[in-house]
């Protein structure tokens, strides 16, 4: 693809991996970008306090370049509490509080695999061994959960899912909840593996179908089977 001057300038403003921007270098420059674009600066003049900060709403895609992708854990849009959301889904900056979904997500991984639970909340360790830890959204206004959904990340989203499904093969998609089994839809069960279960939230998890799952020991069986190295999903302290 051959890019214009222009379109070049606007493509180095965006704070993101090499690989995954050449992946995404279709979205990035077309309109559906341009409006996300627009949305945020209007509520950063709007003086909107957003989550997480700028430099890490990529941060998922970051840590976890498109070539070390070995598995997806899909969640619904940042923290909204302050200093919360780092950009992985699920994950908390260390010394704070676990939030309840991110518990019981310990829990079922202690009864999976006799890990544990961690101190701590940050999730970096299990995105550098690559677990791609995306929110369908990827920004929030504090204090107002779900407030940016609608303004074009499920776009950008979708089509990190459809580079993923057509350019890799063998990533486990771990689907949590209807929200994000409905984006799983596009996934092809045929090259990659989709493990789905009731979202880890306390109301959802304590109706059934998320403890029990055992994500953790089915992702790193399916891994081991296609000759690919497993997660090791201890944190450390």
């Amino acid at each position: 693809m051959q890019l214009t001057e222009q379109e070049q300038t606007k493509l180095n403003q965006v704070r993101l991996d090499d690989c995954w921007k050449s992946s995404l270098t279709e979205f990035l420059l077309g309109s559906k970008m341009d409006q996300l674009r627009n949305f945020l600066i209007a509520e950063k003049n709007a003086e909107k306090v957003v989550y997480p900060p700028s430099s890490l709403i990529f941060n998922a895609l970051n840590t976890t370049p498109l070539p070390n992708v070995k598995a997806v854990i899909l969640g619904q849009d940042p923290y909204h509490g302050p200093n919360q959301a780092n950009g992985l889904s699920f994950s908390v900056q260390k010394g704070l509080a676990l939030p309840p979904s991110l518990r019981n997500i310990f829990h079922e991984l202690n009864t999976d695999l006799a890990i544990p639970s961690s101190k701590h909340g940050d999730l970096s360790k299990w995105a550098q061994q690559g677990v791609l830890l995306l929110n369908s959204v990827l920004t929030v206004e504090a204090g107002q959960p779900t407030s940016h959904q609608k303004q074009g990340w499920e776009d950008f989203t979708n089509t990190v899912i459809d580079v993923l499904n057509e350019q890799r093969e063998h990533v486990v998609f771990i689907l949590w909840g209807a929200y994000a089994q409905r984006k799983g839809q596009r996934i092809d069960q045929n090259k990659h593996l989709v493990l789905t279960a009731a979202h880890p939230s306390p109301l959802a998890a304590n109706r059934g179908g998320f403890f029990g799952c055992k994500v953790f020991s089915k992702t790193n069986n399916y891994l081991k089977q296609n000759g690919i190295e497993p997660i090791d999903w201890q944190l450390d302290a």
